[in-house]
């Protein structure tokens, strides 16, 4: 068992990730003893890694792609939201037992108050494009946020059915090709789909029926530009990329393994963006 307290990221693979680099920032800005380290885990691996973690040798850390679902599993607890979305990214331990959280989700409201402080959960649905594992955490997050309605669009309408299934008539399919009709009404627009990412076909959706006062998220950071913030913000509606959900989702995490409440800084920010973008070079 160590005393310093040491934090991880695991996934199959893991080396892309930006967490140490986010996480070792923090680390340092508050003068605090401990590391985060990205830990490559196969999948089969993860209860091996687990039983690590219930020994003392870590605190917890975040979980990636592809052990969402087995980290929630496999923990003894879990969270409200993790519950919800049927997944977990962030792994506490306490006293030999691991809690499983999801954090997705707020971060994303999180991000939205910081970009877009004129934002409200009343007066109007939000939409959300796609039906994956963003999305499901961002419905859930909205709903809890108050929002009353939330129109889910998505290219597979079976998929959306069986996401909005849990949450009664507070969410309405609605069809790809009635996308743009979605948006008449709409306080937020966010698209938690790959469309718009480098390498990925464009996002194509007209928004000449949002209301100018729509708030519009794109989960997509790479362009941190996606062509769906430049449209809304060309039209005059708040726009709010996605790097700011990645660093909020982070600082419950930190909070918990650290003992330290991190903030979300400009600072940052520049950091990990360049970061992104001398990968892209």
């Amino acid at each position: 068992m160590t005393s310093r307290p040491r934090a991880f990221a695991i996934g199959w693979p893991v080396a892309h990730s930006r967490s140490p680099l986010l996480h070792g920032h923090w680390l340092k800005t508050y003068g605090l003893e401990g590391t985060y380290e990205a830990v490559p885990v196969r999948e089969g691996e993860v209860g091996a890694f687990f039983d690590q973690i219930r020994a003392g040798e870590w605190r917890g850390g975040n979980v990636t792609l592809p052990h969402k679902h087995t980290a929630l599993a496999l923990a003894d607890e879990r969270d409200a939201a993790a519950g919800a979305i049927g997944a977990a990214n962030t792994i506490v331990e306490r006293d030999g037992r691991l809690l499983a959280s999801n954090t997705d989700g707020r971060g994303f409201v999180s991000n939205l108050n910081a970009q877009s402080p004129g934002w409200r959960g009343s007066g109007g649905p939000a939409v959300i494009l796609g039906a994956g594992g963003a999305a499901r955490a961002i419905l859930w997050a909205l709903l809890a946020e108050g929002v009353e309605r939330v129109r889910l669009v998505n290219r597979t309408r079976e998929k959306a059915e069986m996401l909005a299934a849990p949450y009664g008539s507070r969410v309405e399919v609605v069809d790809w090709s009635g996308r743009a009709g979605a948006l008449g009404d709409a306080i937020l627009l966010a698209n938690t789909t790959s469309l718009g990412m480098v390498a990925m076909p464009p996002l194509d959706i007209d928004l000449a029926g949002l209301p100018e006062a729509a708030s519009v998220a794109d989960v997509v950071y790479a362009p941190l530009e996606t062509t769906l913030l430049a449209s809304a913000r060309a039209r005059g509606n708040p726009a709010v990329d996605g790097l700011g959900m990645l660093l909020h989702q982070a600082v419950p995490g930190f909070e918990a393994w650290f003992g330290v409440r991190p903030k979300v800084t400009e600072e940052l920010r520049a950091l990990i963006v360049a970061d992104l973008t001398a990968a892209r070079h």
